[in-house]
């Protein structure tokens, strides 16, 4: 008797041993991750803030790289154009293609070639993608392809696959007993979905779309192919060139004067305060959604 309790003590010990153990990794494995993050963010709030004034979100860019004065309030508007334009586009496609997947299509021969489609889309480099619309769209155009709904069809490219496996996957949470309880009922399948089905997966759904726009707020890549360039701000999507924090920042990041590397901290401070806001944004909507 004694010996089962001894024993029985010893593997209580031991259990605790290992999670004692393994509670340290997990917080120094987050400590780890934390550190270049936190670095990151206050790096660039150091050399980004200090630029933040009213005259400097919404001044014109300068026409030369060396002048002093200048604002990055075309690059905001550019941004918040192409990015809402590509949401608009690849929100709708990527709620709708994964309601597809997990409602209708599910283990069919269909639906798993477009997984599979959508698994090498998330893959491709972003540059592939603005070279694909550059080819496809701009040159099509000529000299009038460039603009901000060139931008935004490579940013919703980007988009889609990461709102079509996270609202899938959010769909897929939803128990099978509320789709049964609603066709019970007698409503159809569509209505179930509609009624049932996504408003029960509303807050995933919004978290992913949310997460995608963050996304494509921060690409250079594709607009550098697709957008072209403009120092004054342009609400036209179809008329003209346009210009994006992220390509405002590349393009000043690497000239040898100060001005402009000063620029390039105070757009790239603008972005991540974007983005940031972005993700708040979401968290918001999802817990509202989830509350209701």
């Amino acid at each position: 008797m004694s010996a089962s309790r001894t024993a029985a003590a010893d593997n209580v010990a031991r259990r605790r041993r290992v999670d004692l153990l393994a509670t340290v990794a997990v917080h120094a494995t987050v400590l780890v991750a934390a550190i270049p993050l936190v670095l990151l963010v206050s790096y660039v709030t150091i050399k980004g803030a200090r630029m933040i004034s009213v005259s400097f979100l919404t001044d014109p860019l300068p026409l030369s790289a060396r002048r002093k004065s200048g604002g990055i309030g075309p690059a905001i508007v550019g941004t918040l154009l192409c990015t809402a334009l590509a949401a608009a586009m690849a929100i709708p496609l990527g709620v709708l293609g994964a309601v597809y997947l997990n409602e209708y299509g599910k283990t069919s021969r269909t639906a798993s070639a477009l997984r599979f489609l959508a698994n090498v889309l998330a893959g491709v480099p972003s540059i592939v993608m603005g070279l694909f619309v550059y080819t496809v769209y701009v040159l099509r155009f000529q000299g009038s392809g460039r603009n901000a709904f060139a931008g935004a069809l490579a940013l919703a490219c980007l988009m889609l696959p990461i709102i079509i496996r996270s609202s899938e996957e959010m769909l897929r949470l939803v128990p099978d007993n509320l789709r049964e309880a609603s066709m019970a009922l007698g409503a159809s399948r569509s209505r179930t979905i509609l009624t049932v089905v996504l408003p029960a997966a509303l807050p995933g759904i919004t978290s992913g779309a949310m997460l995608a726009i963050a996304r494509a707020a921060g690409e250079t890549a594709p607009v550098l192919f697709t957008i072209g360039y403009a120092t004054k701000a342009n609400w036209n999507p179809f008329s003209g060139p346009n210009t994006t924090l992220s390509q405002f920042i590349f393009g000043n990041a690497g000239q040898p004067f100060p001005a402009a590397v000063d620029r390039a901290w105070g757009a790239a401070f603008t972005l991540i305060v974007l983005v940031l806001v972005l993700t708040i944004g979401s968290r918001v909507v999802a817990a509202r959604f989830a509350s209701r």
